[in-house]
């Protein structure tokens, strides 16, 4: 089975659970004490994951390179991948769009106190996929994929009768696309394979 986290291939995850909540509520007529139907309502989907932690935070580690729109101050310079840069047109003489090209726009660029910075906080990290896929001995694989995956939680502990360290996250996703398969994979021999 491999897990991947915005297309980054995860070593570091032991565990990944979810639930799909919605909420239902009966419809009642005068005259009858059962319920006639059920309205339906919003859809929850949350879930947790677990993971082995080796010498680093492994969410953290996926999505580094991935920044967010972060106040100047508020970042220590660890965590800042670069500026942001606003471009601006002035308008120069004559009427922007001209036939004659008389009117050439000036550009600059206007440099705010908000940085590009790197997660220091799972919370920070934007919403991504998780995919995964799973093979058997047999060969026939199949995948499914969590969508719009958001952290709300992260947490983890330890102890000296604790032979390694985990951390834990919860999360909560927009949608679901189950489990389907992706095919079967035929041993021809001589190690080679052809998918069906």
């Amino acid at each position: 089975m491999h897990v991947t986290f915005g297309g980054k291939l995860i070593g570091e995850l032991q565990g990944l659970s979810y639930t799909v909540q919605r909420e239902k509520a009966p419809i009642y007529t005068m005259g009858n004490a059962d319920p006639r139907s059920f309205s339906r309502g919003k859809r929850g989907i949350a879930g947790s994951l677990v993971f082995k932690v080796f010498d680093r935070s492994a969410l953290l580690e996926a999505f580094r390179d991935q920044g967010f729109i972060a106040n100047r101050n508020d970042t220590p310079s660890l965590f800042v991948i670069g500026d942001v840069n606003i471009p601006t047109i002035e308008k120069a003489s004559g009427m922007i769009g001209t036939l004659d090209g008389s009117a050439n726009p000036t550009v600059s660029v206007i440099t705010l106190d908000k940085i590009l910075a790197r997660p220091r906080y799972p919370d920070q990290i934007l919403p991504f996929d998780i995919v995964i896929t799973a093979a058997n001995e047999y060969g026939s694989f199949s995948r499914m994929s969590i969508h719009g995956v958001e952290i709300l939680n992260v947490g983890s502990g330890m102890s000296i009768d604790d032979m390694s360290t985990d951390e834990a996250c919860t999360f909560v996703a927009t949608s679901i696309t189950p489990w389907n398969s992706q095919g079967f994979v035929k041993t021809l021999g001589q190690g080679k394979t052809k998918t069906i």
